[in-house]
C-alpha cells in the first residue's frame, strides 16, 4: 500500500505558498525530522552550550540504532562535528541519536526540545518522540511544517546550510555519501536539503533550489521511489520558479528567542516494593515529578528546647561567682593602697637630697647641650653657589616636540577583489559565499561593495598582505577569481 502523498511549493525569499495538496495532514516525516535534530544542534552550538569539537561518547542506545547508520561502536568518543556531518549527509540515525544525548542527556528530553523549538517556529501540527525520525506513534509533521522547518534551516543558519549541498564528506571514522545526491546533480541551482524514507512514510523530501535572485524550498511526502519523488520535485521546482516573480524583497523568516536547555519537569513512575515481598500486598506506582530548583531558600533552624538546671545547681552557681568578685574587689582595693603609699613617701623626701644628687646626674650626663658658635659672614654654602652659577648661565630654548601616534591597524591596508558583478545583490550574494567558505583568512575583514562604470566590484578589506595574498591563493585554487588590492 502506497504511502499517503502531500506536497508544498512556497518561495523561499517571503514564505509565500505557490502550491499546496494535503499539506496540512499529519503524515510521518521519516528522517525529515533530522533537520529539528540539527537546527537544535546548532542552536546549541551558537549559544555556547557546546562545541564543534566537543568529544561525545557512544552510548550503547545510540551504537545499536538500525541503518542507516554511520557505525559508531559504544563506549567510542567522536567529536561533535562529524556526528552533524553523518547526520546531515548520511542520514545516520545513530549519529542523530548521540547527537540527542550529547545535547540533552537523553533522547527523551532531547524530543521535548525538539517540540518546544517547533512550536516556537510556529510547526502547530507537528510532534517529535525521537531524534532520527523512525516511525513511532504519535511522532508526525505534515509538508506545510516541513517546509517551515527547511526555511528556517537556511535562513537561520546559513553557516551551516553548506552542508546540504556536498556530495560526500568525512565523518571522523570514515568517508560517507549524500543520501540527496541524485537530485543534487540533476537540477540545476539544488543546494539541499534532507530526505527520508520509512516504508510507512515512503520516499520524502525536502529540497531548495536557487537560480539568479530567486529561491524555492519543495517539500514532498510519500513518494514511491527515489526516482519518482525527484521527477515529482523537480516538476514542482519548475512550477515554483515559473510563477516566483523575479525581482522579490527577502523577508526572512523571525528566528525565535533562544529559550536554553529544556527545563521542564519530567514524570517518571517509580515502582515501590517492600524488602519482604507479601502474596497479599500489591506493589505502588508513586508518581514522582523533577522540576528545576529555580530558588534555593534557607532551610528553618530545628526548635531546640533550652536546658532545664535545677535550682540547687543554679544557687551553687549563684554562691562561687559572688565569692569570685568578692576577691577581685578585695585585691584591687589593696594595689590601690600601696600605690597612694609610695606617692606620699616620695613626697615626703628631704630637700637637701637634692645638691647630693647633682654631681652624679652631672657625670652621667656628659653629652649635655652646648652653645653653638656663630656662623662666619664670609663662608658661603655650597648649594648657594650652585643656584648662583645655574642663574648666571643662560637659559637653552627647547624645541617643540612633535608626537607622532603610532598606527594600531597592523598593516592591514590590503584587500582583496572577488569579482564584478551586474548588480549590488549579486556582489552582495558572492561576498557571503565567499566568506563562508574562506572563514579562515577572512574573518575579520570587510565585505564591501564598490559601484563601479562596469558594474559592482565585490571586496574584502582590511587586510594584511600576507592574508591577502594566503586568501587569494586559496580562492583561485577552488576556481575562484581573485586578485589583491593594494593600499594605493
Amino acid at each position: 500500500m502506497a504511502a499517503p502523498y502531500a506536497a508544498m511549493v512556497m518561495d523561499a525569499r517571503n514564505g509565500e505558498v505557490i502550491h499546496s495538496e494535503n499539506a496540512d495532514t499529519r503524515l510521518h516525516p521519516a528522517s525529515l525530522t533530522k533537520m529539528m535534530t540539527l537546527y537544535v544542534v546548532f542552536e546549541a552550538v551558537q549559544n555556547g552550550e557546546i562545541s564543534m569539537d566537543t568529544k561525545v561518547q557512544i552510548s550503547r542506545k545510540a551504537a545499536s540504532e538500525p541503518p542507516s547508520k554511520l557505525g559508531l561502536r559504544a563506549g567510542s568518543t567522536i567529536q561533535l562535528r562529524y556526528l552533524v556531518r553523518a547526520a546531515a549527509i548520511k542520514s545516520g540515525n545513530d549519529a542523530a541519536t548521540a547527537l540527542a544525548e550529547a545535547i540533552s542527556g537523553s533522547e527523551a528530553a532531547f524530543a521535548r526540545r525538539m517540540n518546544r523549538t517547533a512550536k516556537a517556529l510556529g510547526m502547530s501540527r507537528t510532534t517529535f518522540k525521537n531524534a532520527h525520525g523512525l516511525t513511532e506513534s504519535g511522532h508526525l509533521s505534515t509538508a506545510w511544517d516541513m517546509t517551515i522547518l527547511g526555511r528556517h534551516v537556511l535562513y537561520d543558519y546559513p553557516q551551516y546550510y553548506n552542508l546540504f549541498s556536498r556530495r560526500s564528506t568525512d565523518a571522523g571514522i570514515k568517508a560517507v555519501s549524500n543520501t540527496n545526491r541524485r537530485f543534487l546533480d540533476a537540477y540545476r541551482g539544488a543546494d539541499g536539503i534532507k530526505t527520508g524514507y520509512t516504508r510507512a512514510a515512503g520516499f520524502n523530501l525536502v529540497a531548495s533550489a536557487e537560480r539568479g535572485s530567486e529561491r524555492i524550498i519543495v517539500t514532498v511526502f510519500g513518494g514511491n521511489s527515489t526516482a519518482s519523488r525527484n521527477a515529482q520535485v523537480a516538476k514542482l521546482m519548475d512550477l515554483g520558479f515559473n510563477k516566483a516573480p523575479t525581482h522579490m524583497a527577502l523577508r526572512a523568516p523571525r528566528k525565535p528567542p533562544y529559550l536554553g536547555p529544556d527545563t521542564s519537569p519530567v514524570d517518571e513512575t517509580v515502582i515501590a516494593r517492600s524488602q519482604t515481598p507479601s502474596t497479599n500486598t500489591r506493589a505502588k506506582s508513586i508518581r514522582v515529578v523533577a522540576a528545576a530548583v529555580k530558588t534555593s531558600l534557607r532551610p528553618t533552624a530545628r526548635p531546640v528546647a533550652e536546658p532545664v538546671l535545677p535550682d540547687a545547681l543554679v544557687a551553687e552557681l549563684k554562691d562561687d561567682i559572688q565569692s569570685v568578685l568578692a576577691e577581685v574587689q578585695t585585691e584591687e582595693v589593696q594595689e590601690v593602697a600601696a600605690t597612694a603609699a609610695q606617692v606620699a613617701l616620695a613626697a615626703a623626701a628631704p630637700a637637701a637630697a637634692a645638691p647630693a644628687l647633682a654631681t652624679p646626674v652631672a657625670q652621667a650626663a656628659p653629652n649635655a647641650s652646648v652653645k653653638p658658635v656663630v656662623r662666619p659672614r664670609t663662608l658661603v654654602l655650597a648649594s648657594a653657589t650652585a643656584r648662583q652659577a645655574e642663574a648666571a648661565q643662560p637659559v637653552e630654548k627647547r624645541e617643540a616636540e612633535v608626537v607622532t601616534r603610532i598606527s594600531t591597524s597592523g598593516g592591514r591596508h590590503w584587500g582583496i577583489n572577488v569579482g564584478r558583478f551586474p548588480s549590488r545583490y549579486a556582489a552582495e550574494k558572492a561576498l557571503l559565499q565567499t566568506a563562508l567558505s574562506e572563514m579562515a583568512t577572512l574573518d575579520g575583514s570587510l565585505r564591501k561593495v564598490v559601484n563601479g562604470s562596469r558594474g559592482f566590484d565585490a571586496n574584502f578589506m582590511g587586510l594584511t598582505r600576507e592574508a591577502a595574498d594566503l586568501a587569494c591563493r586559496r580562492l583561485q585554487a577552488r576556481q575562484v577569481t581573485c586578485f589583491m588590492i593594494g593600499p594605493s
